[in-house]
């Protein structure tokens, strides 16, 4: 069985996430899938196999398997637009249908999925407090526009927005407390955000609880972030884009665009590019 390594969320022909992503006859074992996605060693790796008129997916990163994964969705758009022509691929996860288109353009891939259902919640004051504890932040570095939010599609974020984009660049923790944190907390990441404008975010997403101490491009957190911002009432003029991973050194663009309907699915999209 070949994995294939695609960046996901690339900015044009460089950055991006890694992912890997197995297509096969039939899922491997769970085990197996573990251990593929241990030696693989990237964030995500997307595991697919045909079922009806679709794809059975499941996501493992390191450490544990998640609900789901934006960037190895995008990847294995790019993966099944790359053997099977441009189209849109229905993929059944474990706990939701969704579809992903992908594109050929070039010696990049087009690709964009649609997330599961969206829905926020203002934060627990507790995990708020552990969570700025955990990246040594004050109260005083949260921006009052964006308040932390517990934030879902198709998994649980924790978004605290920072007011200077400097203390985002200098976004520390250590990785087995943020592992015991979001573990606990049922958290797949911790994003930090910082504004641009209202139609353009930085971003940097903590991951201990894959084992992984940043993702540089996180697709599940920026349609969940795009639907709190809906929820929030912000001016996003029906699409957004965020950047991450520019701190890093491996700079990610994500677009999404957000329909008007309250925990409707958001549109993720971005180009992809074999490694």
């Amino acid at each position: 069985m070949k994995v294939e390594r695609i960046a996901a969320f690339s900015d044009g022909p460089v950055g991006g996430n890694p992912a890997g992503v197995l297509i096969a006859p039939a899922l491997p074992s769970v085990p197996d899938m573990q251990a593929i996605a241990r030696e693989v060693g990237f964030s995500e790796t997307a595991f697919a196999a045909p079922e009806g008129d679709g794809w059975r997916v499941r996501y493992f990163s390191p450490a544990a398997e998640v609900p789901f994964c934006g960037h190895a969705t995008i990847a294995l758009g790019a993966a099944l637009a790359l053997r099977h022509g441009d189209r849109v691929f229905r993929l059944q996860l474990n706990d939701a249908a969704i579809t992903v288109e992908g594109r050929r353009e070039g010696e990049l891939v087009a690709a964009a999925l649609q997330s599961p259902p969206t829905r926020s919640a203002p934060a627990d004051p507790d995990r708020v407090t552990a969570a700025l504890g955990l990246f040594d932040l004050a109260p005083a570095d949260l921006d009052p526009r964006l308040p932390p939010a517990l934030m879902h599609a198709g998994a649980d974020h924790l978004v605290l927005a920072l007011a200077d984009r400097g203390r985002l660049a200098r976004m520390a923790y250590d990785l087995e407390q943020g592992r015991a944190l979001m573990t606990g907390a049922g958290l797949t990441t911790i994003a930090l955000v910082h504004v641009r404008d209202e139609q353009r975010f930085d971003v940097r997403n903590a991951f201990a609880s894959g084992g992984v101490l940043e993702d540089p491009a996180t697709g599940a957190a920026a349609a969940a972030f795009a639907g709190y911002l809906r929820d929030l009432g912000w001016p996003h003029g029906g699409a957004i884009e965020i950047i991450q991973g520019e701190d890093m050194g491996m700079r990610s663009r994500i677009q999404a665009t957000i329909p008007e309907t309250p925990g409707g699915s958001i549109r993720v999209a971005g180009t992809a590019r074999l490694m």
